[in-house]
């Protein structure tokens, strides 16, 4: 009952909340943690490690989908530096802030509330760019970031949860335990990528093979897992490798394919909006529990967790943007002493031109700029991973004995959520217009580039073809073409290739889907 309650409760919540462009998620967290202390409420209980494994391996998978392989490689210093160097050093900032604020609970679990606060949720900005007016540099980079920072972040929170249960962990051991579990993630990830692609062409059925692909995150992640291995990782490489390949690569074009893109778009959809909804709604309603537990217990107590919750709230966000304008002026300081150095010595500039002459892609891009940079560092929400990783630290030890300050950790966890929130999350669009990005030339370019994929489109629809099945063909094989010859970004041929298989199916929709077999 609390369940439909709460997805019924989602949808109405969600619906006002869009009218008036704002974030539902945020609006479902508030109004969750304000029913938590309605008299009579019943505390929802789900087993903490099944909120990893039910909750993040499909919103991930479903982010991402829509993620550029070439824009995530053109930007992949900054994205590293950000998912990474960024996350590590704000968990280890948190962490040790944690163990001065609440000596009692230890410094191995003020390190896993560390890792918890440490990763972002960019893509949630992302995902609302052009109502913010965000560059499409910086749009980029916070996609990347939020593929990679909830991996690292999640390793960090294993390695950190081990030391708890008394296992040995090293910062030497945890680079090694981290590369070792992102390498062999990865190849998990491909693996089951591969396997699904071969099985969808013989499936020949949209329903079935969209089952396949809502099975294939699960999968990678528990796999992974099993082994030891990065399941964040796992499902990043699986989503990469199936949806590039589906939309763009010939070899894995087949008959009724489009039906099963359209499908599995309005499906995935729904996931998101129904796990996200879960999220919000049963982190929010567990505050009124958790502080009851606080107040039970002598220490850390209520008092002091607030306060702590304080402090963390503000160290989160200076501690991003201090890391990332020293990461990103670092980078800028750098990039003008080779420009100034190329300029003036003559076999400086022969060797930058070899060296560019050799690299795929051509040149590099520079540095952010300021207002990027600036923008970026303000982009420090938390969001669902913090929320599910509070949830699923383990009630008890390995040794039976009850976790140090879980009640505390969760508490912070949600405080510090919010926070970010309603301090950043509200005020980011503001941000973005005063900082007065002239988009004029970016927006010219990528009318250029719309223009030049149209003309593919119509020019394919031209030739000749066997039937109207093979003319779309054509035309989505000429729109992979051009993302290979780097002549249409990948975004814009995945919409146009999305609005093909739409007007392929509407051709259809009184005379049959070849290439489909009804289930029997």
């Amino acid at each position: 009952m609390q369940l439909l309650l709460i997805i019924g409760t989602g949808i109405a919540v969600t619906s006002i909340a869009r009218r008036h462009r704002i974030e539902p998620g945020w609006v479902i967290v508030v109004i969750a943690a304000a029913a938590s202390f309605i008299p009579g409420v019943p505390r929802l209980e789900l087993e903490s490690h099944l909120m990893l494994a039910i909750v993040i391996p499909p919103l991930l998978y479903s982010a991402t989908r829509g993620a550029s392989v070439s824009a995530f490689g053109a930007n992949l210093r900054a994205i590293i530096s950000l998912g990474v160097v960024v996350v590590v050093l704000t968990a280890a900032v948190l962490g040790w802030l944690s163990s001065l604020l609440l000596p009692t609970i230890g410094l191995t679990a003020a390190f896993v509330l560390g890792s918890i606060l440490a990763p972002p949720d960019t893509i949630t900005t992302v995902s609302h760019g052009d109502e913010i007016g965000l560059p499409k540099r910086a749009t980029s980079i916070l996609t990347g970031e939020s593929l990679v920072n909830d991996a690292t972040a999640l390793t960090l929170f294993s390695i950190a949860v081990a030391a708890v249960n008394g296992e040995h962990a090293t910062w030497g051991g945890g680079i090694l335990e981290f590369l070792r579990t992102a390498s062999i993630g990865l190849a998990i990830g491909a693996g089951f990528a591969l396997l699904g692609l071969i099985l969808r062409k013989r499936l020949g059925n949209p329903t079935l093979e969209t089952a396949l692909t809502l099975l294939l995150p699960f999968t990678a992640f528990l796999t992974a897992e099993e082994v030891h291995a990065s399941g964040i990782l796992a499902v990043v490489a699986a989503a990469f490798s199936m949806s590039i390949n589906l939309a763009l690569d010939p070899k894995h074009q087949y008959p009724g394919g489009y039906l099963t893109r359209l499908q599995e778009e309005q499906v995935w959809r729904v996931m998101d909006f129904l796990l996200e909804t879960f999220v919000f709604a049963y982190i929010g309603l567990q505050l009124k529990f958790v502080l009851d537990d606080l107040a039970e217990s002598d220490d850390p107590g209520v008092a002091r967790t607030l306060i702590a919750a304080g402090v963390l709230l503000v160290a989160a966000i200076v501690v991003r943007m201090v890391a990332v304008f020293g990461l990103f002026g670092r980078w800028r300081l750098k990039h003008r002493a080779i420009q100034a150095r190329v300029a003036r010595d003559p076999r400086a500039a022969q060797v930058y031109r070899d060296r560019l002459a050799r690299r795929r892609g051509g040149e590099p891009l520079p540095p952010p700029t300021v207002k990027e940079t600036t923008l970026v560092g303000w982009t420090g929400m938390r969001g669902i991973l913090t929320l599910a990783a509070a949830a699923a630290v383990p009630e008890h030890t390995s040794s039976g004995a009850p976790f140090p300050g879980r009640d505390a950790i969760q508490a912070i966890a949600l405080i510090v959520t919010l926070g970010t929130l309603l301090i950043q999350g509200t005020t980011i669009g503001w941000l973005a217009k005063r900082l007065k990005f002239d988009l004029t030339a970016e927006r010219a370019e990528e009318e250029q580039v719309r223009e030049r994929a149209h003309r593919i489109v119509a020019e394919a629809a031209a030739q000749p073809a066997t039937d109207v099945d093979a003319s779309f063909e054509a035309q989505r094989l000429a729109l992979g073409r051009a993302v290979m010859e780097r002549t249409v970004t990948e975004d814009l041929a995945r919409e146009l290739i999305e609005d093909l298989d739409l007007r392929q199916a509407a051709r259809h929709t009184t005379t049959g889907v070849p290439g489909a077999t009804p289930i029997s």
